[in-house]
């Protein structure tokens, strides 16, 4: 992608643009900067620490020049942890950091993610703009993940369509579980329904059964053999070009003896099933 280069005064916090490809690698193009060389800069990528605690992982990034500013590629390996990562430019050796804001974002290699089969770890990035304003990476890093590729909710039924990425094909002891978050929280599980490939499957959970407990939040997972004793794979969505779903996606709800059900995604893009009374 070219780009005219975008340009930042001392008042202005930098932006820049950026390309994300299907395998993974992030192209920054960086302002041009008075008084800088870009071959000077560097670019930082800052795995975001938890409150109270120091900041641990980044990586810099060369800059070279190009488009009349600069330019740095984030490459596909090393897989950054997951997390949400900050970027920033280092203007010049010595010089503060400064946090960048997002120009155009290209995301159209992400979009149709969900129909590639992903190895193990699978390994997502996906570049979006904070609440703040401000450009940043989101992560996620793991040994296996189910992609959902359809729910259906009815007044008696949940039922969920997904394919497995990163892990070996469902057998036929595969096992779905639904587990209720919180010391000793009960669990259902359930057998789901796989196809030819061994990858894609679906199930249909009884509504009823996840109210018995009372308001209660129900992690979704499947484990793809259970005779090995292999751990569960959360159920979610992860592979396209959205970073946070939880207030974007909002599935239809079920009212069952004065308590509501709905399937909704959690912060890490999980799928999670929230069952509180009726108002």
């Amino acid at each position: 992608m070219s780009q005219a280069p975008v340009t930042t005064t001392q008042d202005t916090p930098p932006r820049a643009h950026c390309t994300a490809d299907a395998d993974g690698r992030i192209t920054f193009h960086l302002p041009a900067l008075e008084a800088s060389d870009p071959a000077s800069a560097q670019l930082l990528v800052r795995l975001r620490p938890k409150k109270g605690e120091p900041e641990k992982t980044s990586h810099v990034l060369s800059v070279e020049a190009a488009d009349g500013g600069g330019r740095a590629v984030l490459e596909p390996q090393p897989a950054l942890p997951e997390g949400r990562w900050d970027v920033y430019l280092l203007p010049e050796p010595g010089a503060p950091r400064l946090r960048l804001r997002p120009g155009m974002r290209d995301l159209r290699a992400l979009v149709d993610g969900h129909t590639r089969d992903r190895p193990s770890p699978v390994a997502v990035r996906v570049p979006y703009t904070t609440k703040d304003g401000y450009l940043a990476v989101r992560t996620w890093l793991r040994a296996g993940h189910a992609e959902i590729e359809g729910i259906e909710v009815t007044d008696g039924t949940l039922t969920l369509k997904a394919r497995l990425h990163g892990a070996a094909t469902l057998s036929e002891e595969a096992v779905v579980r639904l587990r209720a978050r919180g010391a000793n929280g009960p669990v259902r599980t359930l057998r789901p329904q796989v196809e030819g490939d061994g990858r894609r499957f679906s199930f249909t959970a009884d509504i009823a059964e996840l109210t018995v407990e009372g308001s209660r939040v129900w992690d979704l997972g499947v484990r793809p053999r259970s005779a090995d004793g292999t751990s569960y794979i959360r159920i979610g969505r992860l592979l396209d070009d959205v970073a946070d779903r939880k207030e974007i996606f909002v599935y239809p709800s079920a009212t069952v003896g004065g308590l509501v059900v709905r399937p909704y995604y959690t912060v890490d893009n999980d799928l999670s099933v929230e069952v509180t009374a009726a108002e």
